[in-house]
């Protein structure tokens, strides 16, 4: 579960501009932190699947939007593939 205080911080360092919650940069790293949570929470508990069915459609919903963001602009999507660290 991720807590106020880390999504907060998420959103700040991420936001394209100020009161930025909702644009597709923000929404990624939010969900990026999320599977990054929920995967070590699997190592630990591997029969979870119920966490793991979360998970995969966490990994879904960003790779739409990795998607949309690539097809509306491709210099935005290569910013937040390697600020993020999410390998294509």
């Amino acid at each position: 579960m991720i807590t106020k205080e880390v999504k907060s911080q998420v959103i700040s360092e991420n936001a394209v501009h100020e009161g930025d919650t909702g644009s597709p940069e923000v929404q990624i790293a939010i969900l990026t932190q999320r599977i990054r949570e929920l995967t070590a929470h699997l190592k630990n508990h591997p029969n979870d699947d119920h966490s793991r069915l979360g998970m995969y459609k966490m990994v879904g919903k960003r790779r739409r939007l990795l998607d949309y963001l690539a097809k509306k602009d491709i210099e935005r999507y290569r910013a937040i593939i390697a600020k993020l660290g999410i390998r294509k």
